[in-house]
């Protein structure tokens, strides 16, 4: 009958939620006002209908639906990034799909805390996400219900201090001359040499280079702000050789149409073939290149408060991470097993 049949249980709809949560958006309202108990049913010509009528009751997906709506629309209003947006709606909705037994007016503190408890921490889903689960559950409550719950009572994991991935010199020289393709040699070229965010380089226009006085302007970048950063000599007789034989009209990196920007995944796709052309094994990204630059400009005797300028971080102590895998300092310092 091209469809599955599930043994009726209390956690049945969260256990297909759980199941399905990357997949799709499940629409339930069928499931929901129970009129009659699983005995009542018994001698049903549809079995199928008695597991549908026993479950617990449910509440009208369009409610959620409304109300999710709503959350965006504010943070639209407010100008929240598009992936800020995305990343808290879908946050939402595995929280509100947890407990789609219940009105959300009536979701308290203690619900957080069996939430943290019974769906991230059990199912090992990572620290960053359940920060954001957090984040995105405060605000939701705070400007669509006009309800302040006290997310301090979940305890928030311990912040991960990672140091960032950086590549020698030679390994990045290896990665930008692997393509003999000018574009994608000078995309990858400019993200290295300037020190770019993958999206701050493919929403370049061809306005935001600065060939006279040897500068790119970021416009509305990560915290919607604008900064210029330096642009390099060899890097600028690269632009140049590329517009002359692209010809782009209006952004600098053009998708295959001439109208619209070079694709997201299509750069991702020209990393990794450069990477196995010149046959390296780590899993770089274009993340990388960035932090490779920010650390070799330091090993280059760059002064701190610049490089945090040129990166455009709000505070000091983002850019102090590099000082952790600059190899400037570490290598002076003799081991005393040397003088044994």
């Amino acid at each position: 009958m091209a469809c599955w049949y599930v043994p009726q249980s209390p956690t049945v709809v969260s256990d297909i939620f759980l199941l399905t949560k990357h997949l799709a958006y499940l629409d339930y309202s069928d499931l929901k006002n129970p009129t009659t108990s699983p005995e009542e049913n018994e001698h049903s010509q549809s079995s199928f209908i008695a597991q549908k009528n026993c479950l617990p009751k449910l509440i009208d997906s369009e409610i959620k639906l409304q109300k999710l709506n709503a959350f965006s629309n504010w943070m639209k209003s407010r100008r929240y990034a598009e992936s800020t947006i995305a990343a808290y709606c879908e946050a939402l909705k595995t929280f509100l799909r947890f407990y789609h037994a219940k009105e959300i007016s009536e979701i308290t503190n203690e619900d957080l805390i069996n939430f943290n408890n019974d769906y991230i921490l059990s199912n090992h889903l990572s620290a960053s996400f359940q920060n954001q689960v957090i984040n995105a559950i405060k605000l939701f409550f705070k400007t669509v219900e006009l309800k302040n719950m006290d997310v301090e009572l979940i305890h928030r994991p311990k912040r991960a201090h990672v140091l960032p991935n950086v590549l020698s010199k030679e390994e990045v020289k290896l990665i930008l001359n692997a393509h003999h393709n000018l574009k994608h040699k000078t995309i990858l070229s400019l993200i290295y040499s300037c020190g770019l965010r993958r999206s701050e380089a493919l929403n370049l226009a061809l306005s935001d280079i600065d060939s006279k006085r040897g500068l790119i302007i970021v416009r509305q970048a990560k915290g919607k702000k604008d900064r210029v950063v330096p642009l390099s000599e060899k890097m600028l007789a690269m632009l140049r050789d590329y517009y002359t034989a692209c010809k782009p009209k209006v952004w600098l990196f053009e998708g295959q149409d001439g109208k619209s920007k070079y694709d997201e995944r299509s750069l991702a796709s020209v990393l990794k073939l450069a990477l196995e052309k010149c046959q390296m094994d780590k899993p770089v990204t274009l993340h990388w290149l960035r932090h490779s630059y920010a650390t070799h400009l330091l090993e280059g005797g760059t002064d701190l408060r610049y490089i945090q300028e040129i990166l455009g971080h709000s505070r000091s102590t983002t850019t102090e991470i590099y000082t952790h895998v600059s190899n400037k300092n570490i290598q002076r310092i003799i081991s005393p097993f040397d003088s044994l």
